[in-house]
Parts: structure tokens; sequence; C-alpha cells
């Protein structure tokens, strides 16, 4: 992507096809996980807001989709995305894989909760 998207939508239309289907179902999942959450861009990726504060950001790469920053102070969610975790507060799920749209929720959920959103 050669500029900076202005927006989660102008993000998403230019993603290749099925990377794009893989992030609008993510985005949809933190805003079920977590209602009334904003979205903005910020450091150039999709972000979930709450009271304008990002708690969440999700990107879109040549061969996965990432989700940051990583969770803590829950064992039995960081060993549930213990397969997921790539780096420094990372987790990377390969496309052509099965996303784990359900544990997403759970790190969106969490994430949400240590922001101050319960």
């Amino acid at each position: 992507m050669a500029e900076k998207p202005l927006s989660v939508d102008a993000y998403l239309a230019a993603q290749p096809p099925a990377g794009r289907a893989v992030l609008q179902r993510i985005r949809e999942t933190i805003h079920r996980a977590v209602p009334d959450t904003g979205e903005k861009i910020s450091y150039a990726i999709p972000a979930a807001t709450i009271d304008g504060r990002v708690f969440v950001f999700f990107a879109g790469w040549k061969s996965h989709v990432s989700v940051y920053p990583t969770p803590d102070g829950d064992e039995a969610l960081m060993k549930a995305i213990e397969p997921y975790n790539s780096g420094r507060g990372t987790l990377k799920f390969p496309l052509g894989e099965p996303i784990p749209y359900d544990l997403i929720a759970q790190v969106a959920v969490h994430l949400a909760e240590r922001a101050g959103k319960s």
C-alpha cells in the first residue's frame, strides 16, 4: 500500500480479496465482541478504539493477517494464543488456514477490559 489509508474501509479496499475477507471478518468479530467500539487508522493500519483510545490493531500482509498487541495476565488465554505468537506483541494468522475468530474475540475482550471497558 503506497499511501496511508484515511479510513478502515479504504484500508480494506486496498487489500487483496482473500486477505480483505478475513480482515473484514476480524473487524466484525471485534465489534461484536466489544460493542460500541470505534475505529480509526493508526500507524497506517486499522485500530479499534474505546473512547478514542486504541485497544487493538489488525493488519493484512501478503500471506497472513496480524492482531496486535498480545494480551497478558490470563494464563488460559496466553496458552490458547501461543501457536499464533509471532514476535513482540504480535499474533499472526496464516491465510489459507482456519482463522480462530472466537479466539480473536476473546483477545479483543481481554484487551478492552485492560483498557478500561468491561
